[in-house]
C-alpha cells in the first residue's frame, strides 16, 4: 500500500482557532480521506506550537502556569478539530516529551557537525510572529509579515549555517518547480535564494519555557526550529526508524502563505544538514479577508468557526450537515492558493443555489419517484451507457483537481456531474413514464438516477462526510462511505437491486426571511476594552526641547522632550515628512510614558509622541496631538 503523509502547521496555542486555521485543516482533511479512499497508507498530523514567548505570557496575564495553560488550549483547539469533522492521525503538542527529546537530539547533531554555532545577534524581532529580520527588511519599524510593530533586540545566540545550503536549495528549486505552489509562492522563495542566505539565530538565551539546548542549558531553542521538527517527530524520527522510513519524506505541508519561507526554505535546509530527505512539496495557500477588510483581533471582526457552525444550524437543523455547509464554503469559494473573501451573502448564495438546489433536491426529487413506483425498493435497471460515461470523465476530473490541490475544481466538476444528473431527470421526466405505465423504461431510469447517487456520495465524502453519509443509507447501502475504495466502488453498475431507499428529513432546508445574520456585523463588535486595561497606559503632556535627524532614517527624528522628570527623554518618532525640527521645537505633545523602551537606528527611543493620521501611506496625512492651554510638562492626561 502506498504511503502518503501530509501535515498541517503546528498553529500558536495563545488563541482560539479562527477561520484561517480551520482553512488549512480542512483542506488537509479533504485530502487525507481522499488519499485514504484512493487507498492510500495516510498518515495526517497536525497539532499545536506551544513553545512560544507570547504563551508563556499570555499564561501569566491569566495567573496560570504555563503548563496549565497551555493544557487547556490543546483541549480546546483538539475539540474545534473533532467537531469540525477532522480525521487527523496525531495530533502533536510540542511540550510532548517525545518531542522535545526530537528537538534536543537534532541540534546537537548539527552542532557536533559544525553547522551551529555561537555569535552575537541584533536586529528586529517580532513578538507577535515570533520572528526576525535583518535592517533591510524593515520599514517603519513595522513586521513584513503582521504589521504590528517590532523590537530591537541584541543578545547572545546560537546561529545555524543556512548561508552553506544556498547553492543546493537554489539547484534543488531550479529543478523542481513543483517543490513550491502555488508559482507565485515558488518565485518568491526562488528570489529569496538568488538574493542570497544568511545565517539565522537558532536559539533564545532570555527565555525559560522551551527545549533548552543540550550543549549549552542557558539557551532555548527558537520557537520555529522547535516547531518544524515536530514534522519528524511524528514520522517516527529517530527512534522508530521503520516508522521513519515508511513515511518520510512528508508528500505535502499545507502551510498559510505568511510561514512559507521557513517551510520552504529554512526547513528543507535543516533537513539537509541533518542528511535528512526534504519534504516533496510545500503548498502555500491565501489569506481570508471579511467584506473586503483584514481578519483581525484588533478590528473585532474573527471568525470563530465553530460559532458560525452553530449559527449555521440553525439553517439545517443538523449540526454534522452545518459543518458539512462550512466545509463546502470554505473550499468552494475560491481556488485554494489564492486570498479569499467571506461576507454573508456569498455563503447563503452557495447554501441555496449548489446544496439546497443542485445536491439536496436531487436526493429529494429521486426517492419519492422509488418510493411510488416501486414500493420503496431499487428496481433492476440496464445501464446508461451516456450516463455512466459522464461519470467515469467526472471521476477523472475531480481526481486530477485534488491530485493537484485544486479543491475548489474538485468540487466544481462534482457539481457538474450533479447538473447532469438533474437534467437527467428532466429529459427522462420519470413521473411521465408512470403515468404512461411504462414500468420497465421508468426502472431503467430510476436505477441510473439512483446509481448516479451512490456516485455522488463517494465523490462528496471528502468534502461533506455527513451528507455524504445520509446519501448513503438513503439508497440502503450499509456502512461507513467514507471506508469504500473509489477504484473498487466508482465503476457504473455496481448499486445492487432489491435494497429498500428511505427518505431523510430535508438536508438544506431555505433559511426564513426573517433569519439574524450568520455573523454580526464587523462594525458592532469592534473590540472593547475595559478600564482597567485603559489605567494602564500613562500618558504625559511633554514639551519638544530639541529636534534632530538621524542620519540614513528619511522618516525618523530624535527628539529631546520635557514630560516632567528630572531628566529630560530621548524619543525617536518617524514623523520627518510630516514635520521640521523647527516645526517641532517648542511644541507641546502628548507622550506615551511608560511604553518599553526600544533601539531605533543605534538610538534608545524612550516613550512615543501620540499623533493622528488619514489616508494610505503615499497621501498620509499627520497631525500631532497637543493639548489646550498652558499645561506643564509632566501633567496626566486622562
Amino acid at each position: 500500500m502506498t504511503k502518503y503523509y501530509l501535515t498541517t502547521p503546528i498553529y500558536y496555542i495563545n488563541d482560539q482557532p479562527h477561520i484561517g486555521h480551520a482553512y488549512t485543516t480542512i483542506a488537509a482533511d479533504v485530502l487525507a480521506r481522499y488519499k485514504r479512499q484512493r487507498g492510500f497508507d495516510v498518515l495526517f498530523c497536525t497539532g499545536t506550537d506551544e513553545h512560544a514567548q507570547k504563551v508563556e505570557q499570555s499564561a501569566a496575564k491569566r495567573n496560570l502556569s504555563t503548563r496549565d495553560f497551555v493544557d487547556q488550549l490543546a483541549g480546546t483547539w483538539q475539540k474545534t478539530w473533532d467537531l469540525l469533522e477532522i480525521t487527523y492521525d496525531d495530533f502533536i503538542r510540542t511540550s510532548e516529551p517525545r518531542h522535545m527529546r526530537v528537538v534536543a537530539r537534532f541540534v546537537e547533531e548539527l552542532y557536533a557537525k559544525g553547522d551551529i554555532y555561537k555569535g552575537n545577534y541584533q536586529g528586529w524581532h517580532c513578538f507577535w510572529d515570533e520572528a526576525f529580520f535583518v535592517e533591510g527588511d524593515v520599514r517603519d519599524r513595522l513586521c513584513p509579515d503582521c504589521g504590528r510593530e517590532l523590537q530591537w533586540v541584541q543578545e547572545e545566540n546560537y546561529f545555524f549555517r543556512l548561508s552553506k545550503y544556498n547553492q543546493v536549495l537554489l539547484d534543488h528549486f531550479l529543478a523542481h518547480p513543483e517543490f513550491v505552489q502555488p508559482d507565485i509562492r515558488y518565485n518568491e522563495m526562488l528570489n529569496v535564494l538568488k538574493s542570497g542566505l544568511r545565517d539565522i539565530s537558532i536559539s533564545r538565551s532570555s527565555l525559560t519555557w522551551g527545549v533548552p539546548l543540550p550543549f549549552d542549558p542557558k539557551h532555548i531553542v527558537y520557537v520555529w526550529v522547535d516547531a518544524l521538527l515536530n514534522y519528524i517527530t511524528v514520522a517516527g524520527w529517530p527512534q522508530d526508524q521503520e516508522k521513519f522510513e515508511r513515511y518520510w519524506p512528508a508528500d505535502v505541508h499545507l502551510v498559510g502563505k505568511e510561514i512559507n519561507r521557513f517551510h520552504s526554505i529554512i526547513w528543507p535546509a535543516l533537513l539537509l544538514a541533518a542528511g535528512l530527505p526534504m519534504p516533496r512539496k510545500v503548498f502555500a495557500h491565501g489569506f481570508w479577508t471579511r467584506e473586503g477588510q483584514k481578519i483581525s483581533k484588533s478590528l473585532g471582526n474573527m471568525i470563530d468557526p465553530i460559532a458560525l457552525v452553530e449559527e449555521l444550524s440553525q439553517w439545517t437543523g443538523n449540526r454534522k450537515v452545518a459543518v458539512d455547509v462550512f466545509r463546502y464554503f470554505i473550499l468552494r469559494e475560491v481556488p485554494f492558493g489564492a486570498d479569499g473573501d467571506f461576507t454573508e451573502s456569498s455563503l447563503k448564495m452557495r447554501f441555496l443555489a449548489d446544496l439546497a438546489n443542485d445536491l439536496g433536491n436531487l436526493l429529494n426529487r429521486s426517492l419519492p419517484l422509488v418510493e411510488n413506483a416501486f414500493d420503496g425498493t431499487i428496481p433492476f435497471g440496464r445501464p446508461d451507457p451516456k450516463l455512466a460515461a459522464e461519470a467515469e470523465a467526472a471521476k477523472e476530473r475531480v481526481q486530477t483537481a485534488l491530485d493537484e490541490l485544486a479543491f475548489s475544481d474538485a468540487l466544481t466538476q462534482i457539481w457538474s456531474f450533479l447538473g447532469k444528473l438533474n437534467k437527467y431527470i428532466d429529459e427522462k421526466a420519470p413521473w411521465r413514464l408512470v403515468k404512461e405505465g411504462r414500468p420497465e423504461v421508468l426502472a431503467d431510469v430510476l436505477y441510473n438516477l439512483l446509481e448516479g447517487l451512490r456516485w455522488t456520495a463517494l465523490l462528496i465524502a471528502p468534502f461533506l462526510p455527513a451528507t455524504a453519509q445520509i446519501f448513503w443509507q438513503s439508497l440502503g447501502l450499509p456502512g461507513q462511505v467514507k471506508e469504500r475504495i473509489w477504484d473498487q466502488e466508482l465503476k457504473w453498475g455496481l448499486l445492487p437491486t432489491g435494497l429498500s431507499v428511505s427518505r431523510p428529513a430535508p438536508l438544506f432546508p431555505r433559511p426564513e426571511p426573517s433569519s439574524p445574520p450568520l455573523v454580526p456585523a464587523a462594525n458592532s463588535i469592534q473590540k472593547r476594552l475595559p478600564i482597567e486595561d485603559f489605567a494602564k497606559l500613562e500618558l504625559r503632556v511633554g514639551k519638544v526641547l530639541r529636534a534632530e535627524p538621524i542620519a540614513g532614517a528619511k522618516k525618523l527624528l530624535q527628539l529631546t522632550v520635557d514630560i516632567g522628570e528630572p531628566e529630560s527623554r530621548t524619543i525617536v518618532a518617524g514623523i520627518a515628512l510630516h514635520y521640521t525640527p523647527a516645526q517641532l521645537e517648542g511644541r507641546t505633545v502628548v507622550v506615551l510614558a511608560n511604553l518599553q523602551p526600544a533601539m531605533l537606528r543605534g538610538v534608545a527611543s524612550d516613550g512615543m509622541i501620540l499623533a493622528a493620521a488619514t489616508g494610505e501611506k503615499e497621501t498620509e496625512q499627520l497631525a500631532l496631538l497637543t493639548v489646550e492651554g498652558e499645561i506643564p510638562p509632566g501633567a496626566k492626561v486622562s
